[in-house]
């Protein structure tokens, strides 16, 4: 097992929790403590849930990872309606995306190895 810090997964979930943070640093004062913090809250959920699927085995492990999928929709989704109220501009959503893409889909193919593994 590879440290959690090591995994490709993990670089780009705090790569999200970085972008994450700026975006929020710039949003505007009504919407910073409802949608922003909610926001940084779930990336930062993202990448601890990696920490515990790495370390987990079996049944756990495919928890876990069903847990990190779930929480990258609700990302997307509030992402979502940043841009749609103008929060983030089209480029800082492309860019989110360009991230939460990849993530979804390693965390896809993580998941359906995990459920094959013998230890499953």
């Amino acid at each position: 097992m590879a440290l959690a810090q090591h995994l490709p997964i993990y670089k780009l979930a705090s790569d999200l929790c970085s972008l994450a943070a700026d975006l929020t640093k710039n949003m505007r004062r009504e919407f910073k403590r409802t949608l922003g913090e909610k926001l940084l809250t779930e990336c930062i959920e993202v990448t601890i849930q990696i920490f515990r699927a790495n370390t987990a085995e079996g049944r756990d492990r495919v928890q876990h990872i069903q847990q990190i999928l779930e929480r990258i929709q609700v990302i997307e989704l509030m992402l979502r309606l940043a841009l749609d109220k103008q929060l983030i501009g089209a480029n800082q959503y492309a860019r989110t995306v360009e991230i939460t893409d990849p993530l979804g889909r390693q965390a896809t193919g993580w998941k359906k190895h995990a459920a094959t593994s013998p230890a499953a």
